[in-house]
């Protein structure tokens, strides 16, 4: 299942024009990404939650040439499952 396979979805279930359930699936991505921006976490219940991590700066190493290159610090989202989906998988 892809975006625009829950965007179909979203339509089927709620009504409404395909435009109108894209709209809700943009403001529920951009919501989730602005939260995690300002360091706080999103919890969807029955989901898991949703939270951005900051990963230490570093020295890498390049396979192709073998060269050492400095990779920067960086905030990088994290995920996880909550127990009811873990158990929806199982």
């Amino acid at each position: 299942m892809n975006k625009q396979a829950l965007i179909e979805l979203i339509h089927e279930n709620i009504g409404g024009t395909k435009a109108g359930a894209e709209k809700v699936m943009e403001l529920i991505i951009d919501s989730i990404i602005s939260t995690l921006k300002k360091g706080d976490e999103v919890s969807i219940s029955g989901l898991g939650i949703f939270t951005a991590n900051v990963r230490k700066a570093r020295e890498a190493r390049n396979p192709r040439t073998g060269e050492t290159v400095h990779v920067p610090a960086m905030r990088v989202p994290k995920f996880k499952a909550g127990k009811a989906l873990k158990d929806g998988v199982k």
